[in-house]
């Protein structure tokens, strides 16, 4: 699974955790059209046929001639750049587009393309690309990460699904064997799988509806001391032949409990039929709430397009007006959740069973990260959350640390203009 899926989910656009080897373009075929030529960009999906899919959406537009590009190697650096320059994208799949983005004008505002849909959209989704009242980028999909844990190895342990993160943590020890951990969050321990969802878990946030510091408060520490348990305890799986975003560690039987994503779904139905179950992150204290991160793709059009009228006209007709390309690019290439309620509710491989309880949990609980939240508030967050998973480190001193990183940023971006 490319770099850029993981950013999404763990902690929001642009932000990078890795990056993978290569970097260039692979140009799809144009599209029926006779009119202007549009550049379509597009991160690097894993799953087989994405690709073919969004040639061949492009290739029934007839008002202009779509050329798709499929680009491998840090998509969101490869972005950011070519947005600096007019040889950019007219059309890109983004997972923001991030507020600086926004504020230095490199992106159209696509409010009007929403018309009569706009409601249709879950609102944890637009909320992230809405500033000053206009939207700035359109929901694809949605994804969300979740517990996957084996029935049978809980039961044979006597263990039930955990209900809270002191019940996580009692069950990681406690189903660790021999040959067998108890739980996997990654190679990397935890931080980047999980991002901001213990604060989330505790109650909390990592902006207020303000755009304040939202987990300026003692039980942030408390919960993230809580992770440091698992390391003490060897309970976590580490040096695992893939990492966090792949179901293969859960599927072998190296991890009783993995925390993973939606689009893993169908490879955990495969290998182990209904021997398995999946959970939201759970709650810790007593203001904690279940949480389940939520990320989504969204079609952007460059302000530095030739074609800006024509880009906008094309991202109206796929993502607002196609709704048939919108459902199959959801759940026929992987599994993803559409982004419009609508469409999740016909969603035929989404009704039942676990990916019915991925999408309520979506909505009950899903936290999506704020606007706000930027590149530079996530890497220190994120390099301090390592340290307290890993190390053991004061987590009241690094989430200190941390909040007058991000309350600077956050001052930054709320006196702009």
């Amino acid at each position: 699974m490319p770099i850029s899926r993981r950013t999404l989910l763990a902690g929001g656009a642009g932000l990078g955790l890795a990056t993978l080897p290569g970097c260039g373009t692979n140009t799809g075929r144009g599209g029926g059209g006779s009119g202007p030529r549009l550049a379509q960009w597009y991160h690097q999906y894993g799953e087989p046929g994405t690709r073919q899919a969004v040639e061949r959406y492009a290739a029934a537009y007839k008002v202009a001639d779509v050329g798709v590009e499929w680009r491998p190697g840090n998509y969101d650096q490869q972005t950011a750049a070519a947005l600096l320059t007019d040889s950019g994208p007219d059309v890109f799949e983004v997972a923001g587009p991030t507020i600086d983005q926004i504020q230095g004008g490199q992106v159209a505002d696509l409010t009007a393309l929403l018309g009569d849909a706009k409601d249709d959209f879950a609102p944890a989704l637009l909320a992230p690309r809405t500033y000053r009242g206009r939207v700035w980028g359109i929901p694809q999909l949605v994804d969300t990460q979740v517990l996957y844990y084996r029935r049978s190895l809980l039961q044979a342990a006597g263990v039930r699904p955990p209900q809270s993160l002191d019940e996580l943590v009692d069950a990681a020890r406690r189903l660790t064997r021999k040959d067998v951990k108890g739980l996997f969050l990654g190679n990397a321990g935890g931080a980047g799988a999980l991002g901001g969802t213990p604060l989330y878990a505790a109650g909390l946030s990592l902006v207020t509806p303000d755009g304040r510091v939202g987990f300026d408060d003692p039980a942030a520490a408390r919960t993230l001391g809580k992770l440091h348990r698992l390391h003490t305890d060897g309970s976590l799986l580490l040096g695992a032949p893939t990492d966090w975003f792949n179901p293969a560690a859960f599927t072998q039987g190296l991890a009783a409990m993995q925390w993973c994503g939606l689009w893993a779904l169908p490879q955990v139905r495969k290998a182990l039929g209904d021997d398995f179950g999946v959970l939201p992150f759970p709650p810790d204290g007593p203001a904690g709430r279940p949480a389940v991160p939520v990320g989504a793709w969204a079609a952007a059009v460059s302000s530095r397009s030739a074609h800006r009228e024509a880009a906008e006209a094309y991202v109206k007709w796929l993502w607002v007006e196609r709704t048939d390309f919108q459902l199959d690019f959801a759940q026929s290439y992987g599994l993803h959740v559409p982004a419009r309620t609508s469409l999740a509710a016909r969603a035929d491989r989404l009704t039942s069973g676990a990916a019915a309880d991925i999408v309520r949990f979506t909505k009950d609980h899903g936290w999506a990260v704020p606007l706000l939240w930027t590149a530079a508030s996530q890497t220190a967050y994120l390099d301090a959350l390592s340290r307290i998973i890993r190390e053991g480190a004061d987590p009241a001193g690094e989430l200190k640390a941390v909040a007058r990183k991000a309350g600077a940023e956050l001052r930054r971006v709320r006196n702009h203009g």
